[in-house]
């Protein structure tokens, strides 16, 4: 299956009118269309690390939820960060492709994975995007047993936790960002707010719903496993590997 022909049947599976209308996600980079695609890596992005081993180990395609050129390219140039990662994928003959908030959005998708992975039933979508998730805990706890529990799944070394007195019971969540979607999350009658980054401000005016900031590398992390998932829907006889992209750490 070529490169052209690989991504069409991703995007049937998931396509592109479930993302925001905003978004840049898709087939960023594709020197060769005709390519066939035998071995993908995945990642959450396409940093230069992952750029340097899809090139120098002989993969055809990277596949990522963020994508790779999301502030736009003016020129591609060797001594600019994105444009000598467009260089080398082009020498190297390697396509990216990214699906970002249509994978969000998507049923199976990083917001229902994100719902399961912390516990909560009778998952409902919020939103006219459609990628916030609200849930219900079986048992409500407090914002500190919460927060340690988002913390184990999630594997991530830290939560932020900004109490605001409310047992947690009804939970919205939002991987990666949800610096804009606060007053969705309190208008959807959650009692509590999980997500990957919000701002200092936010974080002062938590009087009205507990927030809950796991960061977003760690909220999104486990789209990664869908992503190999949707490949081999594709096309079961592709190999697949996931290379971890984030360098942060808490020390």
């Amino acid at each position: 299956m070529t490169v052209r022909e690989f991504y069409k049947a991703l995007c049937a599976i998931v396509p592109r009118e479930l993302g925001c209308s905003w978004d840049v996600d898709g087939l960023n980079v594709c020197p060769d269309p005709e390519r066939e695609v035998k071995k993908v890596l995945v990642a959450l992005d396409a940093t230069a690390e992952v750029v340097d081993k899809a090139a120098a180990e002989g993969y055809d395609l990277i596949f990522t939820h963020h994508p790779m050129l999301f502030g736009g390219l003016k020129n591609v140039v060797a001594d600019d960060y994105d444009g000598a990662k467009v260089i080398k994928l082009c020498r190297a003959g390697v396509s990216a492709v990214s699906f970002h908030t249509r994978i969000d959005a998507a049923e199976g998708g990083v917001n229902d994975i994100l719902a399961g992975l912390v516990g909560l039933e009778n998952v409902e979508i919020a939103g006219d995007e459609r990628i916030m998730r609200v849930g219900n805990l079986p048992v409500p706890t407090s914002a500190a047993e919460f927060a340690a529990k988002v913390k184990d799944v999630l594997g991530c070394p830290a939560v932020l936790c900004a109490d605001a007195g409310k047992v947690v019971s009804r939970v919205a969540v939002v991987g990666g960002s949800g610096k804009s979607e606060l007053e969705l999350a309190l208008a959807s009658g959650a009692d509590t707010f999980l997500t990957g980054e919000l701002k200092y401000s936010q974080y002062c005016d938590a009087d009205k719903l507990n927030l809950l900031v796991a960061g977003h590398f760690y909220t999104e992390q486990p789209i990664c496993a869908r992503l190999c998932a949707l490949i081999a829907e594709v096309d079961p006889r592709v190999q697949t590997d996931v290379v971890k992209s984030c360098r942060v750490t808490v020390v």
